[in-house]
């Protein structure tokens, strides 16, 4: 790997080789029930936004994507409060700072402001709100993929080129934000994640064949790497930054600066999508015996002692069912509608809530699904079939507030409205883009 020198845009040169670059980017161009309600600064302090209203708690937003746009939903009332039209098939991903999301769309990674954040003011902070709605900010990407968020950083991998985009969080939509950059060798549906220390775990592979790791120091120096993680994909960050990333034949795991092989018990146990916990070291994964049956079965990987336990769900799943709960319990919507409550530690489900009508998972992974979002502490279901969003309360195992809406919900994520450093995926970005 080579370093290269200063860049002024977030669009990567294709041709490099695994080279990092660091520079100024430029763009194209149980909800608290005061949470939409106003109160006084107190202290002289103001948003920089002229047109926000200072409110008395963080207001998380939903995002919803549908065919032909994408809407802005208030988390706790669960109102429409904006409606931006978007063609094409559109995917979500938090942005990392609890106010913005990534739209991958046609061109790249488009901001959308949800319109709710925090500005810290000495020792605590003042939450706002503003009208939501797509940016100008674009970060071009051929085929814009995974996007990952932890330790305050965000990484965008353009599967189109391999090219790999990281920041800090806190500055996604601003023009002058400082970025490093690289490029892995050749393209391919990848993945990316940046460490707090600046060491970045990234996948390796082709448009054809994807079985490797590769971490890189903060130098960009190559310090650890593994090619025995055939059809490599996905990843997330569990307690201590261990990072899973999942493989055809079990997981990768990077902890306490190694890779380790974390083997399935079948010949073929695929784990395509992880989904972590920063309060947990127990990682939740999908996990296929086969590539044409319906899986009922989920992994939980001990990233401490670096092995994995199989659960069995009462029926089964899709890939984007996944979620973890406010203090770390694995949750999985299946096939009868109920999102199953997993203990991690002891692999057991603990509770199963009603939530939608029973459904299946359909041969097109475009297609409209249910899927789940975690958005401060609140568990967000959409039910396709009858164009509903539902929020349920994990702890208290309740549907706790149910609205229809005017579309067909798809893509499903959300911010909290508050400050936050960034959790890895599941959420983590995209899951199964290549399920098709």
């Amino acid at each position: 790997m080579h370093r290269s020198r200063l860049r002024r845009a977030p669009a990567l040169a294709a041709a490099l080789p695994l080279a990092l670059v660091v520079g100024c980017a430029s763009t194209d161009a149980g909800r608290p029930a005061s949470a939409g309600s106003s109160s006084p600064a107190g202290d002289g302090h103001e948003a920089e936004d002229a047109s926000a209203l200072e409110v008395g708690a963080n207001a998380p937003r939903l995002a919803i994507t549908y065919d032909g746009g994408v809407q802005v939903v208030d988390a706790a009332t669960l109102e429409v409060l904006a409606d931006e039209p978007l063609p094409g098939f559109s995917r979500l991903n938090p942005g990392g700072d609890g106010r913005h999301l990534l739209v991958s769309t046609q061109g790249g990674f488009r901001l959308l402001d949800a319109g709710a954040w925090a500005e810290p003011h000495g020792d605590h902070a003042h939450y706002y709100t503003a009208e939501p709605g797509l940016t100008d900010v674009v970060f071009p990407a051929e085929e814009p993929g995974h996007v990952v968020t932890h330790a305050g950083r965000t990484v965008l991998f353009d599967d189109g080129t391999g090219d790999v985009t990281a920041f800090d969080s806190a500055d996604v939509a601003d023009p002058d934000r400082e970025f490093r950059a690289f490029s892995t060798p050749s393209a391919h549906h990848g993945v990316a994640v940046e460490l707090e220390d600046g060491r970045m775990l990234v996948s390796d592979g082709t448009e054809d064949e994807r079985s490797g790791v590769r971490v890189l120091d903060a130098d960009d120096r190559e310090i650890a790497a593994t090619d025995d993680c055939p059809d490599v994909h996905g990843e997330t960050v569990a307690a201590g930054e261990a990072v899973v990333i999942g493989c055809e034949d079990g997981a990768v795991l990077y902890a306490d600066g190694r890779l380790t092989k974390i083997d399935s018990p079948d010949a073929y146990g695929r784990i395509g999508n992880q989904f972590g916990s920063e309060t947990s070291p127990i990682v939740l994964g999908d996990y296929e015996r086969s590539a044409e049956d319906r899986s009922s079965t989920v992994a939980l990987i001990d990233t401490t002692t670096a092995r994995l336990r199989l659960v069995d769900l009462p029926a089964p799943y899709w890939y984007r069912s996944f979620g973890r709960g406010p203090d770390g319990e694995g949750l999985v919507l299946t096939y009868d509608g109920a999102l199953q409550v997993i203990d991690p530690a002891t692999g057991t489900v603990t509770r199963s809530i009603p939530v939608t009508a029973p459904w299946e998972e359909s041969e097109d992974w475009q297609d409209p699904h249910p899927q789940v979002a975690v958005v401060d502490g609140m568990a967000y279901v959409t039910e396709p079939a009858s164009q509903q969003v539902h929020a349920v309360d994990v702890e208290g195992g309740v549907v706790w507030k149910s609205a229809q809406l005017t579309v067909t919900p798809n893509e499903l994520s959300g911010v909290s409205g508050d400050a936050e450093a960034g959790t890895g995926s599941e959420e983590g970005a995209h899951a199964e883009d290549d399920a098709e």
